[in-house]
């Protein structure tokens, strides 16, 4: 991954405006891999007092996303065709990690997977597992 494509990602990130509120962090971000962290803020939280099912699928979707991102060419996007979560516990603790790994990156579509994990007492229990389909999106021709 060129350093411009890494520049890209991270401002493609700081401009997500749901991140934002979830006070997400990227905190790692290698060629077909990407991680993102948040709080359990109490405005993500479900009636029972785990992170809603909304924050992690957002942290799961967006981590692999930009791992996808992060195998294409520098100024190239992508866009979430189609991906699946599979809630596996309750996300107790105190805030979410996301890993986001790209599985078969193709001309067309990109196959990628990601695990979230809360972070509880020091020990990251998996939560959720997303299996998706990313699709490469062309960068738009500047005006001159």
């Amino acid at each position: 991954m060129t350093p411009e494509q890494e520049n890209q990602i991270r401002e493609s990130f700081d401009h997500q405006s749901m991140m934002t509120t979830f006070g997400a962090s990227l905190d790692d971000l290698t060629p077909g891999t990407c991680r993102i962290s948040a709080p359990i803020l109490d405005g993500n939280q479900q009636q029972h007092g785990f992170g809603h099912a909304a924050l992690t699928f957002g942290l799961g979707d967006t981590a692999a996303g930009y791992a996808a991102m992060s195998v294409m060419e520098p100024g190239h996007e992508v866009l979430t065709a189609e991906i699946k979560i599979s809630l596996v516990s309750p996300a107790k603790g105190y805030r979410l990690i996301a890993e986001g790994t790209v599985l078969r990156a193709g001309r067309r579509l990109i196959t990628v997977e990601a695990k979230v994990f809360a972070k509880d007492a020091g020990e990251n229990r998996l939560i959720a597992v997303l299996l998706g389909t990313m699709v490469p999106v062309k960068p738009k021709p500047t005006a001159t």
